[in-house]
């Protein structure tokens, strides 16, 4: 029966794969915030006015 050997990654290997899981997903997040800058979220059409004249003499 022969044991199995597992040789340990080299530094350059675990510091190339960290840089590239960083890089995918970076490249991710930039992808959805693209996407999400390209849907036409709605908003209201004209500012809403309300008087607040009673509720500042309310606060006195």
């Amino acid at each position: 029966m022969q044991l199995k050997f597992h040789r340990q990654k080299s530094i350059g290997q675990s510091i190339g794969r960290m840089i590239l899981k960083i890089l995918v997903v970076l490249i991710f997040i930039i992808c959805a915030i693209f996407f999400l800058d390209k849907i036409n979220f709605s908003s209201p059409n004209k500012d809403i006015q309300k008087d607040v004249t009673n509720e500042i003499i309310k606060l006195k």
